[in-house]
C-alpha cells in the first residue's frame, strides 16, 4: 500500500451545537494527538470568544496517526468547521481540501437547517459522507427517528450510520474504522509538478503570515521557490509544518497532505484564499478552480464613543483584518458621531463577534450605527451605483429604480409553531416557495429581502419557536424594490447616522416610531426642538421636544404691569428664537442606541 493510500482527509460538518468540536476532541484523544494533561474541552476552539459562546468561528486542522484494526497505520487529516450561517465560507473552503465528510446529527434534535446547507455543499463537490448520530447517552435521544429524518430530509442511506456520544467517547472507534473503510484516499501523484490549494491564511505576530495548504500533486519542501498564480508573486518557503494539533515542523509535504508553510509574507492581502500555489521553476498553465471569494453583505458604521480612541479603533480593525480577510472597513465621518469606519460583514453574528472582539481585545467603547445591506441604484444615465450607506443616496430625480438583495431561506420547525413563523415571513415581505414535512417537523422555503432579515429575524424565530426552529439562508439575487431613504431631522438639521433605507409601505410607521423614541431620549433644551422624519423633502412624521420656560413675570407688580409683562415676554421670545437658530442640539448616545433597538423590535 503506497503512502497516499493511507491518507484520509475529511471535514466534520453539522448544525451549530450538534457536537463537532467535542467529537474532534475524542478523536484527537483516541489517536494520541495530545496527552491527557494537555487535553481541554473544544481543544480546536482557540479564541476565548469561541469558548464562551460554545461556537466554532475559524476552521481548524489536525493531522493524526491511527492504527486500524487491520494492523495498518493511517494518517488522518481532520478539518473542524463552523456551523453558523455567517461562517459558511469557512465551511466551503474546508470541504474543498477534503475527499469526504463526517456528518454529525444530534439524536435529540434531528436534522436542522444548517445540517442541510452543509451537506448539500459537501454533496456538490462529490464528497463521500458518513452519518454519525451523536448524544446517544441523553435520555431524550431517539435513534430511529433521527435515522428516518436523515433518510427523508437529506436522502442519505443510514445503514452504516454510527451511533456515538462525544461526551462519553462511545462509538469513536467505530467512526475511525468507518473513515478507513468508506472514505476514499486522495488522488494525487507524488512525482508530478507541484500543485497546491491555498485553504486559509492568518497572521501570527512572530512568524508573519501562516498559509494553510492542501498539496494536490507533487511535493513542497523547505527553501523551495514557489509562485502564487493569482498575482504571479514568487516566494521562498522558509518553514513547512503540520498541526498535531500543536504546530510541528517537517521537511516536506507530499501529495494528499494538509499542512502549513511560512514564506516571510507580512501582508495578508497577498495570500488569496482559493489561490493555486506552484513551483516557480515549473509553473502551471491552469490554476485550480478555487472558490468564490466571500463578499460582505451587511454594512454598518463603527464609531468610538470617545473621539480620542479613533487611532486605537483604526489599529484594532487593522489587526483583526489580519486574521479575518472576510471583513472590510474604510474611514468615514459623520456630523453627528465624528470620525469612524464603515465596515462590511458576512452577517449579524459576524458583526457581533467583530465588535465584541474590538471592545474586549482593544478596550474600545464602540457605537454601531444601523446595520444595512448593499443596494444597487440604477440611475437615469444607465449607470449602476452600489450603495452601502443610505446617507450617500443620489438625488431621487436621478434614480430610475433601486434593487435590493434577496435570500433563499430554509426554516425547519416543529409544526405547532408553523403558523406564527409563516406570519413573520409574510410581514417581512417573504414569498413562500415550498412547504414539506418530515414527521412532525415542517421544512419551509421562503424568498425574503435580506434587509428584512438582517436585524432580528433569527432572534424572533427562536423566541416564537422556544428555540426549536432553525434557519439558514443563501443570497440569490438583487430584485427591484419600492425603496425610499428615510431621513431624520433634529432641529431642521439632517442626522446622517440615523438615515435608513426602508420599504415605502413601512416608512410612515417606522418614521413615527423613531420620532417618538427620540422625543423621549433627547434632553430638553432652552428652546423648542422639532424632530421630523422625511422622505426627500416631504415630512411624514413629527414630534416636538418642548423647551424650558423661565417664569420672567413673577417680580412684576403695580402700575403698567401689563405692558411691562408683554415687553419681557417678547424679549424672551426673541432670545429663544436666536437660541434655536444658533444653538446646537447634542444628541446623546442613548438616542442612537434607542433607535437601533426600534429596528430590532420591528
Amino acid at each position: 500500500m503506497s503512502e497516499i493510500e493511507q491518507i484520509r482527509n475529511f471535514a466534520i460538518i453539522a448544525h451549530i451545537d450538534h457536537g463537532k468540536s467535542t467529537i474532534a476532541d475524542r478523536i484527537i484523544q483516541r489517536c494520541g494527538g495530545l496527552s491527557d494533561r494537555e487535553m481541554k474541552e473544544q481543544v480546536l476552539d482557540s479564541m476565548d470568544i469561541e469558548r464562551e459562546r460554545g461556537i466554532t468561528i475559524k476552521a481548524q486542522t489536525v493531522k493524526l496517526n491511527y492504527q486500524a484494526k487491520n494492523g495498518k497505520n493511517y494518517v488522518l487529516n481532520i478539518i473542524d468547521t463552523p456551523g453558523h450561517v455567517d461562517f459558511s465560507y469557512e465551511v466551503s473552503r474546508s470541504l474543498s481540501a477534503c475527499e469526504g465528510s463526517i456528518l454529525i446529527v444530534d439524536s435529540t434534535q434531528g436534522v436542522e437547517a444548517q445540517t442541510l446547507a452543509n451537506v448539500y455543499q459537501a454533496l456538490d463537490i462529490n464528497h463521500e459522507i458518513i452519518p454519525v448520530i451523536n448524544k446517544i447517552d441523553l435520555a431524550a435521544s431517539d435513534l430511529d427517528k433521527t435515522k428516518k429524518q436523515i433518510e427523508e430530509v437529506i436522502g442519505i442511506e443510514t445503514n452504516n450510520a454510527v451511533p456515538c456520544s462525544g461526551k462519553t467517547g462511545e462509538g469513536i472507534e467505530e467512526i475511525l474504522e468507518q473513515i478507513i473503510k468508506v472514505l476514499p484516499s486522495p488522488k494525487g501523484k507524488k512525482n508530478e509538478i507541484l500543485k497546491c490549494l491555498l485553504v486559509d491564511s492568518w497572521y501570527d505576530s512572530y512568524l508573519g503570515v501562516v498559509i494553510l495548504i492542501r498539496v494536490i500533486d507533487g511535493k513542497i519542501f523547505k527553501n523551495m521557490k514557489i509562485k502564487m498564480m493569482s498575482n504571479n508573486q514568487e516566494y521562498i518557503v522558509e518553514k513547512v509544518g503540520i498541526f498535531t494539533p500543536k504546530p510541528k515542523d517537517v521537511n516536506e509535504l507530499n501529495s494528499g497532505e494538509i499542512g502549513f508553510i511560512i514564506t516571510g509574507i507580512k501582508n495578508l492581502s497577498e495570500t488569496k484564499v482559493g489561490d493555486t500555489i506552484c513551483d516557480a521553476y515549473k509553473p502551471l498553465t491552469l490554476p485550480l478552480p478555487g472558490f468564490k471569494p466571500s463578499k460582505p453583505v451587511v454594512f454598518c458604521g463603527l464609531f468610538p464613543v470617545d473621539s480620542s480612541e479613533y487611532q486605537k479603533l483604526k489599529d484594532g480593525l487593522a489587526k483583526l483584518q489580519l486574521n479575518d480577510s472576510s471583513f472590510s472597513y474604510e474611514a468615514e465621518s459623520s456630523s453627528a458621531l465624528g470620525l469612524g469606519f464603515r465596515c462590511g460583514f458576512l452577517g449579524l453574528l459576524h458583526l457581533e463577534i467583530i465588535t465584541e472582539r474590538l471592545e474586549r481585545e482593544f478596550d474600545i467603547n464602540l457605537l454601531t450605527t444601523t446595520p444595512g445591506v448593499v443596494y444597487k441604484v440604477h440611475l437615469n444615465t444607465g449607470e449602476i451605483v452600489e450603495l452601502q450607506n443610505p446617507s450617500n443616496l443620489p438625488d431621487p430625480t436621478h434614480i430610475k429604480f433601486i434593487e435590493e438583495p434577496w435570500i433563499r431561506a430554509t426554516i425547519i420547525t416543529p409544526d405547532q409553531y408553523l403558523g406564527s413563523i409563516i406570519k413573520i415571513c409574510q410581514n417581512k415581505r417573504g414569498i413562500q416557495k415550498n412547504l414539506s414535512y418530515s414527521g412532525n417537523r415542517a421544512i419551509l422555503n421562503y424568498e425574503i429581502p435580506l434587509n428584512e432579515v438582517v436585524f432580528d429575524f433569527n432572534d424572533r424565530l427562536k423566541s416564537i419557536s422556544s428555540g426549536y426552529a432553525s434557519f439558514d439562508y443563501e443570497i440569490i439575487d438583487h430584485k427591484q424594490g419600492d425603496l425610499v431613504k428615510l431621513g431624520i431631522l433634529v432641529n431642521s438639521e439632517s442626522v446622517d447616522a440615523l438615515s435608513m433605507m426602508v420599504h415605502k409601505d413601512f416608512a410612515q410607521s417606522i418614521g413615527r416610531e423613531v420620532c417618538e423614541k427620540l422625543k423621549d431620549l433627547i434632553p430638553r433644551h432652552n428652546f423648542m426642538i422639532p424632530v421630523q422624519a422625511a422622505i426627500g423633502g416631504k415630512i411624514i412624521a413629527r414630534e416636538t421636544i418642548k423647551g424650558f420656560k423661565k417664569d420672567v413675570l413673577t417680580k412684576i407688580h403695580g402700575g403698567g404691569a401689563r405692558d411691562r409683562k408683554r415687553k419681557l415676554l417678547d424679549k424672551q421670545k426673541k432670545g429663544k428664537s436666536r437660541a434655536k437658530q444658533f444653538g446646537r442640539v447634542e444628541i446623546p448616545q442613548e438616542a442612537f442606541i434607542g433607535v437601533l433597538k426600534i429596528n430590532k423590535e420591528k
